[in-house]
């Protein structure tokens, strides 16, 4: 005999029973919440599989359009969840996962999570978040001094004040870069005699009174692709953000700057910034940030430093020096949900000059009074959940000590895996890691040495094969499920610029033991060796050439 399914009914009575009543303690929800209390990872690793499924048959549990008639009950959609979304999600925080800035989390962020929803506040303004406030602004103050290193009358007479703000809480790296640029194009079209500027009278108006043909930021080639939206926002186009040409390290070229400049201004266009890159997202590679820093000084124009990814090197007395010149720049985005260990939703920009964010100010009658400590005035977003409330419990639980434990085993990591991708007759190093990111290549013996000998069309032969295999292991891999890295493409100067495909990693994870790495490396040979097609032409070449 079939069980009779228990349907849900729709009542303002069963409505309220979802506000107010807990899931009673056999349900699905309870023992989930038990099982993900007690040992996160266990729970990831038997509700996420092994084995990708294919993405247009998980698209068939997500195809209806419409608004279910009917509700359903907790316990049941949660089952349903764990079928069709959990099992089918990444296992970022698995240590086999090195392909993408997401890491395992700390354990205590989770119940401190339910705390921070069931509270939640929204920080636009201090009537829906009173305690929050004060604690975000402190959270600002936190990284402030750890990029500028104020005294404490600074912090004390700055940090509270109603009238400014030492920085902006993000959803991410992007709008806070986008904050950035905001408080530069808006400084350097600021009001001046008649001209009222730039937010009151807009771009053309502005750049009519300045007598500029046309706006510019400049940064290296290898700048995040977050900025291209920051220059479509702020109104100069995507032709404004100019590349400055990098090094063999992936470094912006000083003197390259310097000559952009010039051009620029020949033109009668007018570089409002320049963004030095802390941790370059494909290599992990550090601008020479003091050398920029006096350049800009020299120019008078804003310099922003993008350390999204590397700003957490600053924790580490052993390495923050990486980041020298860093204490210079106007303003710094940095992102807690990379190596502050934060859920994703949480970044940040703060800005030297606590006067700075007035020129983004806004005001409402009815939410954003004049006078009041609400930190919306300065923000590009409006209503903000309370992820402050975590990375303040972080930096309390972790300690700075910590912090710079997790970032000096990730570097270090980075190093070792270098060196042992180095020992391989047939991987190449293709960057070395300056922080905990490195890429790499599967090249064969045989082929390496082709490479040396080859004619330039050859290479290109050559380059083209190994290209192909690159994306053919990484794809495979990923749809194995046993490890995962990514991919980019780079131009080595080694290699006269070629476009390269190399495998990506990112060692942030204090999980990923040096076991995983050599197993990672073992999987791609593996994998490389199976692709008889691409392998035997490659080593037909390769022979041809050699011979």
């Amino acid at each position: 005999m079939v069980s009779e399914q228990k349907i849900a009914d729709v009542s303002f009575e069963s409505l309220l029973r979802i506000f107010t009543i807990p899931e009673g303690p056999d349900s699905t929800l309870t023992q989930i919440e038990e099982s993900l209390s007690k040992n996160l990872n266990q729970f990831l690793r038997e509700h996420i599989v092994a084995e990708e499924k294919p993405l247009h048959e998980i698209e068939k549990d997500f195809s209806s359009a419409a608004i279910p008639e009917q509700p359903e009950f907790v316990s049941a959609h949660t089952e349903h969840l764990l079928d069709t979304l959990v099992s089918h999600s990444v296992h970022t925080s698995s240590p086999s996962f090195i392909g993408h800035m997401t890491s395992a989390l700390p354990y205590f962020l989770m119940p401190l999570s339910k705390i921070m929803i069931a509270l939640n506040q929204n920080l636009v303004k201090i009537e829906t978040s009173k305690a929050f406030t004060p604690l975000e602004r402190q959270v600002l103050g936190m990284l402030h001094k750890l990029i500028y290193s104020e005294s404490e009358p600074f912090y004390n007479k700055w940090m509270h004040s109603s009238e400014h703000s030492l920085g902006a809480f993000c959803s991410g790296g992007t709008i806070a870069n986008i904050t950035a640029l905001w408080v530069a194009r808006n400084r350097a079209l600021k009001a001046d005699g008649d001209f009222q500027g730039v937010e009151k009278q807009g771009l053309f108006k502005a750049m009519k009174h300045y007598g500029y043909e046309g706006l510019a930021i400049l940064v290296s080639e290898r700048g995040h692709y977050s900025l291209k939206k920051a220059a479509d926002l702020l109104g100069i186009g995507q032709q404004g953000l100019v590349a400055v040409k990098t090094d063999e390290y992936n470094r912006i070229c000083p003197e390259d700057l310097k000559h952009k400049f010039a051009e620029l201004k020949q033109q009668s266009i007018h570089p409002f910034a320049v963004i030095g890159v802390a941790g370059t997202t494909e290599t992990g590679n550090v601008d020479p940030l003091r050398e920029i820093a006096a350049i800009c000084a020299e120019e008078s124009c804003h310099f922003h430093v993008d350390a999204a990814w590397g700003g957490a090197t600053l924790m580490s007395d052993r390495y923050r020096t990486i980041l020298d010149g860093i204490e210079l720049a106007d303003s710094v985005t940095i992102d807690a949900h990379k190596q502050l260990y934060i859920p994703m939703g949480a970044g940040m920009v703060l800005f030297k000059d606590p006067q700075a964010m007035k020129s983004i100010q806004h005001h409402a009658q009815y939410i954003l009074r004049k006078g009041s400590k609400d930190l919306g005035r300065h923000t590009l977003e409006g209503s903000r959940s309370g992820m402050a409330m975590l990375v303040y419990a972080a930096m309390h639980i972790i300690s700075r000590p910590g912090y710079e434990l997790l970032i000096n085993q990730s570097i270090e990591k980075a190093r070792y895996f270098a060196e042992l991708i180095d020992k391989q007759s047939d991987f190449e190093l293709v960057s070395k890691p300056e922080l905990c990111l490195l890429t790499y290549r599967y090249v064969p013996e045989n082929v390496k040495l082709a490479l040396e000998m080859a004619s330039e069309r050859d290479r290109d032969e050559l380059h083209d094969l190994l290209n192909q295999l690159t994306k053919f292991v990484q794809k495979k891999q990923r749809e194995t499920g046993l490890s995962f890295v990514s991919r980019t493409q780079l131009n080595p100067i080694r290699w006269s610029g070629r476009d390269t495909i190399v495998f990506r990693v990112v060692l942030a994870n204090p999980l990923t033991s040096t076991e995983v790495l050599s197993n990672v490396l073992d999987e791609q040979r593996e994998i490389a060796q199976s692709a008889t097609a691409l392998t035997s032409a490659l080593n037909a070449l390769a022979n041809k050439i050699c011979d």
